[in-house]
């Protein structure tokens, strides 16, 4: 696991917090931790609770990967709050008012 601090932006990942940016992974990296991601957590979008691989991939993403993926017409079929319940049910925080691509929590 990668573990990036960055006190300027908010991500604190050894406190497990979603919210903040860090990390200069490249696009191919980015790219295939987005493709883990989706596949480990499938089953979440027929309503099936997160596996512990899925939330192990929840708990060691970047963010700076994720959120350029969350399109405006992607982020209008996100529920936010459940979202939001599943990523801290895996053990990671969520910021309030975090901005995550096309999406701000509340």
């Amino acid at each position: 696991m990668c573990v990036v601090v960055d006190d300027d932006d908010g991500w604190q990942s050894e406190k497990g917090e979603w919210g903040g940016g860090g990390g200069g992974l490249s696009p191919s990296q980015c790219s295939e931790e987005r493709r883990l991601g989706v596949n480990a957590c499938k089953p979440i979008v027929y309503g099936q609770p997160p596996s512990p691989a899925c939330c192990q991939r929840i708990r060691v993403s970047h963010i700076e990967c994720v959120c350029p993926a969350i399109t405006p017409k992607l982020a209008a079929f996100i529920n936010v709050n459940r979202v939001i319940r599943l990523i801290e049910g895996c053990g990671r925080r969520v910021s309030r008012h975090f901005k995550c691509g096309s999406i701000t929590t509340p």
